[in-house]
């Protein structure tokens, strides 16, 4: 193998472990919610760096299935989280 391929895989392994460890390590905050939409129910859960950022990824990532075009979309995405459980990671 020459070294110059060599040299190109460690960089790009290096980078993407750098890029990995810093999208794992600024998801300190792990909730699980519910959110009904037009009589529709789905949950789901999402880490975020805070409790309020996690909530807010719940309820959209809920609101994914439940809802139909980018109207309802943005309205759903602002119900409230039902039953929301947070923890630290």
């Amino acid at each position: 193998m020459k070294k110059s391929t060599l040299v190109t895989i460690l960089i790009i392994a290096g980078f993407t472990g750098l890029l990995l460890y810093s999208t794992l390590s600024a998801q300190q905050v792990e909730c699980s919610a519910c959110v009904t939409f037009e009589g529709k129910t789905n949950c789901a859960t999402a880490t975020g760096k805070d409790e309020a950022e996690a909530l807010k990824t719940v309820v959209n990532t809920a609101c994914g299935t439940i809802s139909q075009g980018m109207d309802g979309s943005i309205r759903c995405s602002g119900m409230p989280p039902q039953r929301p459980v947070c923890r630290t990671r």
